[in-house]
């Protein structure tokens, strides 16, 4: 069997924090990451035939992801990996670093036996006109579709790791040039 048509499709999703879970406090006048929503978002989501398992590695915005914390996610990633319970791996991380730290994933992971694709947003799931929903849901979809390696997904685009780079002037992942 095809493990893309496995039914249910099983994804171990590694929350580590990032915009795409900020909420705005109103008594502090700042987005925090102080109430996780990757679940809420989830339970919009219309994906009868994927089973995704949320596993929180940590909540921090990527500007302050160190080596330390990027070796936490993958340890999280290789931990799954050996567990074998899971068809792929959809990561949510901030994306000012998420490109270092796909690098370190398929630096460090040398060929995964599954898709790993890490995804984020721009704007919060929690405000208005939030690309969220969007990224989670087109990582779930390309996590089913591409081979072994690691990605991002990110606003329609699936890029392997080594490839990405944040575009700050139009507030979207895109593939390095060659």
């Amino acid at each position: 069997m095809n493990v893309s048509s496995r039914s249910p499709f099983r994804i171990v999703l590694l929350a580590t924090g990032g915009t795409i879970e900020k909420s705005y406090d109103a008594t502090a006048g700042a987005l925090t990451l102080d109430r996780p929503v990757i679940e809420t978002l989830l339970a919009h989501l219309d994906q009868p035939d994927v089973r995704i398992e949320v596993r929180r590695v940590m909540s921090i915005d990527s500007l302050a992801m160190g080596e330390a914390e990027r070796a936490e996610v993958v340890a999280a990633a290789r931990d799954c990996l050996a567990a074998d319970d899971a068809d792929a791996i959809v990561i949510t991380h901030g994306t000012d670093t998420l490109a270092r730290t796909a690098e370190a994933l398929a630096e460090a992971l040398d060929g995964p036996g599954c898709p790993i694709v890490l995804t984020g947003a721009m704007r919060p799931y929690r405000v208005a006109d939030s690309d969220a929903a969007q990224n989670v849901a087109q990582a779930v979809m390309a996590a089913r579709l591409v081979v072994p390696g690691v990605y991002a997904a990110f606003h329609g685009r699936v890029i392997p790791a080594g490839r990405i780079v944040k575009d700050y002037e139009r507030l979207t992942l895109v593939e390095a040039e060659t």
